[in-house]
């Protein structure tokens, strides 16, 4: 499926592993990486939000990490420039509500578009409408994609859905693989892009190929494009030259967008129709919900059209990690894809994931530098990952900017 930088990382582990740097699960002897002992969970957890907010320099300022009144001036600057803030507020999903979700039908070029508070409804009740239209409740999808990893069993449990897997590598699932499932499936659901494997995408061909293959086998084609935002760059085509291969898509509003919150489902206007009254069922009718929605307007007008660069200027920063690792003498590393698909990527090293998350804290604390604020996670035997995304604030480093962090990160990992 492309790109070398798609295959499996596991693939690298036990190499990796063997290379691990002595006592690298350990804490440094002098107490500059791995847990502190004497903290808990939730004053570490504290201590990296204070660091995030004190760095001066930093990748990406997710607003999840500012304050109550950071996130209202937001709205009150830039709402005057999305939407007449004399208007009415929306009474159950209507006024501003309504206005987000023509604005996002017309950029995915579908019928209509219907607003959810959370993205997991939205698709849960998109799947179980396309099971009714399809009369067949199996969803073919990755074992990777987000219904599967951080919904708890949401399909089978709250819809009466059964997933089953074409393909369990890092990868979106080939058209042969679709063809060759084994039994019958109503819907085929494509996470784009694939985010627990490192944010990757297919290339243009093979997507139309899978989408075609699931037509094939009689099922409808549903996009996760939670990060659909920016895969523009990655595919070669405009958002509703993508959104135009499948029958529906969600797209989030804060991931990439930098809203409150809140998705959208869009697809023909019979299913819209459809989705909204089971909005109401599973309690996403909600009275009022402008503050999200002016959000999600702002976003698709801020930060919507920059995103190409931030995708372009991923693999300045992707290169330059590589790079610094190298030069710091890192037994081994991995940027993952080798160049980003998108704006997000993951990086892969051999110590603990504990020491690689304290050291982070440690140096942005000490630096005022945020390179890798957020937690590790375990990937194997001595092995971790974080993921990396490069937004607005990232536009202001240089190759040697990105170098010189990462010789500053590594000295505060043991040797």
């Amino acid at each position: 499926m492309g790109d070398t930088a798609e295959q499996a990382v596991g693939q690298a582990v036990e190499q990796a592993a063997e290379q691990v740097p002595d006592g690298s699960a350990e804490q440094a002897a002098d107490g500059s990486a791995g847990p502190a002992a004497e903290e808990t969970a939730g004053q570490r957890r504290e201590r990296r939000r204070v660091a995030w907010r004190g760095a001066r320099r930093v990748l990406w300022r997710p607003g999840f990490h500012a304050t109550v009144g950071e996130r209202v001036a937001r709205l009150t600057d830039a709402g005057p420039d999305v939407y007449d803030l004399d208007k009415p507020v929306d009474m159950y999903g209507d006024g501003i509500v309504e206005t987000l979700e023509e604005r996002v039908a017309a950029l995915l070029g579908k019928e209509a578009a219907a607003f959810f508070p959370s993205g997991t409804m939205a698709q849960q009740v998109a799947l179980r409408c396309w099971a009714g239209r399809t009369g067949n409740t199996t969803v073919a999808m990755h074992p990777l994609s987000h219904p599967e990893v951080h919904e708890r069993h949401s399909l089978s449990t709250v819809s009466d859905l059964r997933t089953v897997h074409p393909t369990r590598e890092p990868r979106m699932p080939s058209a042969e693989e679709v063809r060759d499932l084994e039994e019958p499936f109503g819907t085929l659901f494509l996470e784009l892009p694939l985010r627990e494997a490192g944010f990757v995408l297919p290339s243009w061909e093979e997507l139309v190929a899978v989408t075609d293959a699931a037509r094939e086998r009689d099922a409808v084609v549903h996009l996760d494009g939670a990060r659909l935002w920016e895969c523009t760059t990655r595919l070669g085509h405009s958002l509703d030259e993508i959104a135009d291969l499948a029958d529906s898509v969600y797209v989030s509003f804060y991931k990439s967008l930098d809203g409150f919150g809140g998705a959208a489902l869009a697809g023909p206007k019979t299913l819209v129709d459809e989705a909204k009254a089971w909005r109401h069922r599973y309690g996403g009718q909600i009275l009022q919900q402008f503050p999200a929605a002016l959000s999600a307007l702002i976003g698709l007008e801020k930060e919507l059209p920059r995103l190409p660069e931030y995708v372009a200027h991923a693999r300045v920063v992707a290169a330059a990690l590589r790079e610094g690792f190298a030069g710091a003498g890192v037994p081994w590393a991995r940027v993952h894809p080798e160049e980003p698909h998108t704006h997000q990527f993951q990086v892969w090293l051999p110590y603990d994931a504990d020491v690689l998350t304290d050291a982070g804290t440690l140096h942005a604390e000490e630096t005022k530098t945020g390179l890798f604020p957020q937690v590790w996670e375990r990937g194997g035997p001595g092995l971790a990952f974080t993921e990396v995304t490069v937004a607005a604030p990232g536009l202001e480093w240089t190759a040697e900017d990105v170098r010189a962090a990462v010789a500053d990160f590594v000295a505060r990992l043991p040797r």
